[in-house]
């Protein structure tokens, strides 16, 4: 299962690298990125077993729960570590992505 997410962090690291993710808040930028998500929300952020549907979250809750796992005020390993690799513009551009689904 540890696999698996190391697996994920690497393609979000990639996607990252290969500059898919544009500056400012995007939709299309946000579906680039979103792809790292998938694997626990699933592909349209309905949701998969224990992890939460995503998909419709308003833009501000989706930046404000985002922002709490990276700074540590929300407490999950997982997601702190997916999250410090994202910029603002990038949780921007999947807040954008999420909300517009």
């Amino acid at each position: 299962m540890r696999i698996f997410y190391v697996l994920q962090l690497i393609i979000f690291v990639a996607v990252l690298a290969t500059g898919q993710a544009m500056a400012g808040a995007d939709v299309k930028a946000g579906e680039e990125l979103a792809a790292s998500c998938a694997g626990c929300h699933g592909s349209n952020g309905e949701g998969s077993g224990e992890y939460g549907a995503i998909a419709g979250w308003d833009v501000e809750r989706f930046k404000s729960t985002m922002q709490a796992y990276k700074s540590g005020e929300n407490d999950d390993p997982m997601m702190a570590m997916m999250v410090q690799a994202l910029s603002d513009e990038d949780i921007a551009s999947l807040a954008e992505y999420y909300a517009s689904l």
